[in-house]
């Protein structure tokens, strides 16, 4: 039986896509690439930006590259595919790509117990590149995590966007539906029966980090609290300022006592040293003589 093989070669991109570590990105059209208003900005970004994309897109360079420089345009195409992945799974294709993946649980699925094995969303933290690798979004619980296999370390977190996710998410109304699904229950330690109570070293202290507003008062206390924090009015304090309000003679009296005992004791101080004044006489010679005089 004859088998008929293709005798195109590989393009640039399928090739860097199949690449050991690279299952995380997807194709990206060679139409997205060519349109220059889909790659504003990335050429002050990128060095060797103009070869770097003649060989993307499987062109002839227009000047030679010299063989020393040959690495250094292959790092600049790889980084330059990853910044423009990154705005293409932003569009309806790319996001029906991603999505592709994230059904077949390419991106993995989250350790914890009571997210069920949740599917993760590849995300990064900073959109400028060289900053830290990629990160993998739970929708449960509202949680980034380390991706499960050091082979995806090396792929940058800019890649992927901080926009990415939750475009994603609003995108595909079905996973707010999975998330709806799961338990929002959260495991609490128990001693002979007995739950440990939040102000315990080993109580449950960070629930609050995976709670959401159930109620409309919740969400506006969420609303109120998500840049600033409240003020809250003591009563007790109301109380104490009320209760001073009312006793200001009683104040007023007990500092004429202290003002009086005050001058009492500078009075007594007066004559102390009026006792203990002395008259000095000079002799014959010249010299000083003190002689203390007493009165009586």
């Amino acid at each position: 039986m004859e088998t008929y093989t293709s005798d195109e070669p590989d393009t640039w991109i399928s090739q860097f896509c199949t690449q050991f570590g690279h299952d995380y990105f997807v194709e990206v059209a060679p139409e997205f690439i060519e349109d220059d208003f889909n790659l504003t900005g990335l050429g002050s970004i990128v060095p060797y930006y103009r070869q770097a994309l003649d060989l993307i897109l499987d062109m002839e360079p227009e000047t030679t590259v010299d063989s020393n420089d040959l690495p250094l345009v292959e790092h600049a195409a790889e980084l330059l595919y990853g910044l423009i992945h990154a705005r293409y799974i932003l569009t309806k294709q790319g996001l029906h790509a991603m999505a592709e993946k994230y059904e077949d649980t390419c991106f993995g699925s989250c350790p914890r117990y009571y997210c069920d094995n949740m599917n993760f969303i590849p995300i990064g933290r900073f959109d400028s590149p060289g900053v830290e690798t990629v990160r993998l979004y739970c929708p449960n619980c509202n949680d980034i995590y380390l991706p499960n296999s050091s082979r995806y370390l090396n792929i940058d977190g800019a890649f992927f966007g901080t926009s990415f996710a939750g475009l994603f998410m609003k995108m595909f109304p079905e996973i707010n539906r999975q998330v709806q699904a799961r338990t929002k229950e959260q495991f609490r330690l128990k001693i002979f029966g007995f739950k440990i109570h939040e102000t315990a070293p080993c109580g449950p202290r960070v629930q609050w980090l995976r709670a959401t507003p159930r109620n409309q008062n919740q969400l506006l206390e969420l609303k109120n609290c998500e840049f600033s924090i409240p003020e809250i009015k003591d009563n007790e304090d109301d109380e104490g300022e009320i209760n001073g309000n009312g006793n200001d003679e009683d104040d007023d009296e007990i500092i004429k006592d202290t003002e009086r005992e005050s001058d009492g004791e500078d009075d007594d101080g007066d004559e102390d040293e009026e006792l203990d004044d002395g008259i000095v006489v000079e002799d014959g010679n010249g010299d000083n003589v003190s002689e203390m005089m007493s009165i009586v």
